[in-house]
């Protein structure tokens, strides 16, 4: 028996990056300033995605905007489908992608799929040179800032409302299988050079609980702090998706508390964003999704 269907909606991009916008600020105010245009203009886009979606997208009230569960999933096909209208806009353009690149990467992205996309990126822009950092998200940030660099993919505080959402985490305590903490003594942590999100999302969580702590250990990278966590020097934390096979999370008997989120972004420097290598290479890491920052395969 055939089933007869509907016609597939459309989805205009402009409406689409109002609700993103919107889904990273829960604010009509900051998505408009963002947009540079009217707080009615974001809302009468959302409206309108809503009645092409033919699904509530968002619940208001005088306070606060939030998704509704529909709305959490247009997110990721709102950025699927701009992604690929960028890609064939810049495929069919009379300018190709050419020129040199410099890019930002956290170092524990190194263990995703991130450097595929990386390698298939170069692969189809072949006129584009890439000059590759891999450090901690905070110094890649102030190179950004400081026009060191065009693009930025890494960590970011949960909220922040800066750079495109790719993946939101749970940050989670990482030791190996026999690591015991005693409750009588400061928790030793394995930490990167200070100032650092994940150093500073233990400590907050330790001061909060009321649990003593000390820098057993200082990395200056992501392998460093695998080895030293490995070695039962001390713990750490980690997103959820990036734990290693020489590492175990920590469960609820080492007592220690709740870590919160974090986010993956991606940050592209104001003054070369508009360039075709930086707009490709944009539209590759957020058309990948959530998938482009989990574990690559082993």
């Amino acid at each position: 028996m055939s089933v007869v269907q509907g016609p597939v909606p459309g989805f205009d991009p402009v409406q689409l990056r109002s609700f993103l916008a919107l889904a990273q600020t829960h604010s009509f105010t900051q998505a408009a300033a963002r947009l540079g245009v009217r707080q009615s203009t974001v809302s009468q886009h959302v409206r309108k995605l809503e009645v092409a979606a033919g699904r509530t997208l968002v619940h208001r009230d005088t306070h606060s905007v939030a998704l509704t569960p529909d709305g959490e999933a247009m997110t990721g096909f709102a950025r699927s489908i701009l992604a690929a209208h960028e890609s064939a806009a810049s495929y069919f353009s009379a300018e190709r992608p050419r020129g040199r690149l410099r890019i930002g990467m956290s170092d524990d992205l190194a263990l995703t799929r991130l450097p595929q996309i990386l390698r298939d990126f170069r692969a189809e822009n072949p006129r584009v040179d890439l000059e590759l950092r891999v450090d901690q998200s905070g110094t890649l940030h102030r190179r950004l800032e400081n026009d060191r660099l065009d693009i930025f993919i890494g960590k970011h505080p949960r909220g922040s409302g800066e750079g495109q959402l790719v993946k939101r985490e749970r940050l989670v305590w990482v030791g190996n299988p026999s690591t015991r903490l005693d409750p009588a003594q400061p928790v030793p942590l394995v930490v990167y050079p200070a100032p650092t999100l994940s150093g500073s999302a233990m400590q907050e969580a330790l001061e909060r609980a009321g649990l003593g702590y000390r820098s057993a250990c200082v990395c200056r990278g992501v392998n460093g702090l695998i080895a030293a966590v490995a070695a039962g020097i001390g713990v750490s934390c980690l997103a959820s998706s990036l734990v290693p096979v020489q590492l175990t999370r920590l469960g609820p008997q080492h007592r220690l508390p709740e870590l919160g989120q974090i986010d993956l972004v991606l940050l592209t420097n104001p003054r070369t964003a508009d360039r075709p290598a930086s707009r490709a290479l944009a539209a590759a890491v957020l058309s990948s999704g959530p998938r482009g920052l989990s574990p690559s395969a082993p």
